[in-house]
């Protein structure tokens, strides 16, 4: 029997533009990308394709210098268009013109059997030379998982709360034999247990009857998805300690090649927001372009294009790449201009978590809005009263973590809970700081001060 944990703390950002569970009608994506801005912590990449390359859906296209054995590899067959540097000969972008078709490269099948009497390291083996292994997440830190590491335990986060998210359990129709794979695979590379969360009030999960995982049932607003925040109620992290993460789609990727013997980037979608004309899912591959969604289907011209949900998401062009591990694309109105006093103005056309900025919206808890990207405000004295504290479902007091990052107190970092979070966990602080600092980039400071100390 799963376990039960009901949370209090969060928000809920309720928007308009949420997809319907239907395969929308878009054009044919032609061009696909990998990111190594994807990948944080990946600082030495070394690209080992160059323009005009033909390559395979799995053929490697890329490692980094500081993890040879990780390979990343292409998503789809084709040819490689461009090898893309900003600044400093960064490397931003390597673009593949897809085929038509998708051949693959062929990688050894594997039996239920085979698995089991596979050993840890030829498992390891399998995993970093085929390009699913980056689907693995490391904790503390938020980085792709080292190989040279063992966990203590894995954690598998089953459903997703933030703003207009994806149903995974459309994502996921038809794939639990894949997903019972990717269990069994998952499990010869620790000795702890695999922690499978899924949502309290979604009773018909696709992931309920997988066997070889400790369930854990979590209901609440928004953040109550976030793997983090099940890891900090489930087992905390302590200092030393290492835990690994997987998203369900990557586990099902796992799945699949140790089934099918291909490396399968094929996934679906959500195409979100407000000003999306038909909001649907799109069965697509991994690092899409995203053109084909938005071209003729946004209400107008002037919006924001985001890769990933509002929280979280990156803020890409309409002819920009969809991230390694979104699921998800968001289009909203651009908050680029200037409204005087508009903070004060009482209306039931803006969301906020303050009452006294936004009172009418709690008249209407079940509405919807058309929120645009205007931050209505400039950093200012950071001063707050719990709020912080009041949308974080997790022992640790964010306010005074924030500060000793700040302030580089690497002592109270630690103290504070900084081996716990990553961005995402403190999204939610950023939405609701009328101070407007940038929370999520102040966290990962303070991860990488810890980390590279």
């Amino acid at each position: 029997m799963s376990k039960q944990i009901k949370l209090k703390k969060g928000f809920d950002i309720r928007l308009v533009g949420k997809a319907e569970k239907k395969i929308g009608e878009f054009q044919p994506v032609k061009t696909f990308a990998i990111k190594p801005t994807d990948f944080i912590g990946m600082q030495r990449p070394k690209v080992i394709v160059k323009e005009g390359d033909t390559v395979k859906a799995g053929s490697p296209i890329l490692f980094d210098k500081k993890m040879e054995k990780v390979q990343y590899v292409a998503p789809v067959s084709g040819e490689i268009v461009e090898i893309k540097r900003g600044e400093k000969r960064k490397l931003l972008e390597i673009k593949i013109l897809a085929d038509s078709e998708i051949n693959f490269e062929k990688f050894d099948t594997y039996t239920e059997a085979d698995i089991s009497a596979a050993s840890r390291e030829k498992v390891i083996d399998h995993l970093t030379a085929t390009g699913v292994w980056p689907q693995l997440i490391q904790r503390p830190y938020g980085v792709v998982a080292n190989p040279e590491d063992e966990p203590k335990a894995v954690f598998i986060s089953g459903f997703d709360t933030h703003p207009l998210a994806p149903d995974y359990d459309y994502l996921l129709k038809g794939q639990s034999s894949y997903f019972q794979t990717g269990v069994s695979v998952l499990k010869k590379l620790t000795s702890g247990k695999i922690y499978l969360g899924l949502s309290g009030e979604n009773k018909s999960s696709e992931l309920a009857t997988i066997q070889g995982v400790e369930m854990h049932q979590f209901s609440g607003p928004h953040p109550a998805g976030n793997v983090g925040v099940q890891i900090h109620h489930i087992a905390p992290i302590n200092k030393g300690e290492i835990v690994w993460t997987i998203n369900p789609y990557g586990v099902v990727q796992i799945g699949k090649l140790f089934t099918n013997g291909i490396y399968d980037a094929s996934k679906l979608i959500a195409i979100t927001g407000s000003e999306i004309k038909s909001p649907a899912y799109a069965q697509t591959y991994i690092g899409s372009c995203v053109d084909a969604y938005v071209e003729g289907n946004t209400k107008s011209d002037h919006v924001r294009v985001i890769s990933g949900n509002v929280l979280t998401g990156e803020k890409i062009n309409r002819d920009g790449y969809l991230g390694f591990y979104q699921h998800q694309l968001t289009v909203i109105p651009e908050g680029d201009y200037y409204e005087f006093l508009g903070w004060m103005k009482p209306t039931a056309e803006k969301l906020s978590y303050h009452k006294a900025l936004g009172l009418l919206s709690f008249l209407f808890p079940k509405k919807e809005y058309a929120l645009d990207s205007n931050a209505r405000g400039e950093e200012r004295a950071f001063v707050q009263t719990g709020v912080f504290e009041s949308v974080t479902p997790m022992d640790i007091y964010p306010v005074y973590l924030l500060k000793a990052i700040m302030a580089e107190d690497f002592d109270e970092m630690e103290e504070l809970g900084i081996y716990e979070v990553i961005e995402e966990d403190l999204a939610l602080c950023e939405f609701v700081d009328v101070s407007k600092h940038p929370v999520q980039e102040i966290v990962r400071k303070g991860i990488e001060l810890i980390q590279y100390s």
